[in-house]
């Protein structure tokens, strides 16, 4: 584990401190939890930023670690730089709603809620695109000295991931994640998806977390690019059928 630390510090020192920073986040929300009783839609209102920050560490990480088979330095460097941005901006908004006991996504009951909210849409979209472009240059470069399960792992992981963090837009869209219901009914502990009503950020979860899984999976368990391929349209129809389940108002576990 030390070594996998030191080689990411390497990689990406940028991101590597910015993801230490995020899991520093995540353990005072974790305190916070214990100590305050400032409830949103049901639930304290530090579990959601504690989440946010443990899932962007692992992108930090993630991105830390791909972005340096690219070997383009100053096209690593812009991308993580705008990653640090968008996610501070991101969690700033999170923290200061919650802590003020508000939501922080699809709130508009004031100008002011509307334009943090609109802000945090119009950074992701710059970090989608960006990360797309990212992906754009894992396909055009030729040069690898990596397993070509691996290599195509990244490229699958990466597009799969853009795929379900679009989706979040149908979130957007409809101003809430549950489908069915009101937002805030019985969920699921820590991630509190609902047990009553379908849920759109189940399909969003595993969608994205192609990134990290279907990688893995061409470095560790095959080598053969079509089990790569195989296990890459599965884990599509997997996302997808979430999806279906959680439109068709239908809770993960029933």
């Amino acid at each position: 584990m030390k070594a996998f630390f030191g080689e990411l510090r390497r990689r990406n020192s940028l991101l590597y401190y910015f993801g230490w920073l995020c899991l520093l986040g995540a353990l005072v929300c974790a305190v916070a939890i214990q100590f305050t009783d400032i409830i949103v839609l049901g639930i304290n209102a530090f579990i959601k930023p504690m989440k946010f920050f443990v899932s962007i560490c692992i992108l930090c990480w993630t991105m830390a670690w791909y972005t340096y088979y690219l070997q383009q330095p100053r096209k690593t460097f812009a991308y993580s730089v705008a990653i640090v941005i968008v996610f501070t901006y991101e969690m700033f908004a999170i923290i200061w709603q919650a802590a003020n006991r508000r939501l922080s996504h699809f709130n508009f009951d004031t100008p002011t809620y509307g334009v943090v909210f609109a802000l945090m849409g119009i950074a992701i979209i710059v970090f989608t695109f960006w990360t797309a472009y990212i992906g754009f240059l894992f396909f055009i470069k030729r040069d690898f000295n990596l397993p070509a399960s691996y290599v195509w792992g990244i490229r699958i992981g990466i597009i799969l991931f853009l795929v379900f963090t679009f989706e979040g837009g149908m979130m957007t869209e409809r101003l809430a994640h549950t489908v069915g219901a009101p937002d805030g009914g019985p969920g699921l502990p820590v991630v509190n998806w609902s047990r009553q009503h379908g849920d759109l950020r189940v399909a969003h979860f595993v969608g994205m977390h192609a990134l990290q899984i279907i990688p893995l999976f061409g470095y560790f368990v095959t080598r053969k690019l079509a089990m790569v391929f195989l296990f890459s349209f599965g884990y599509l129809i997997l996302a997808t059928a979430l999806l279906l389940q959680a439109l068709n108002k239908t809770p993960l576990f029933s």
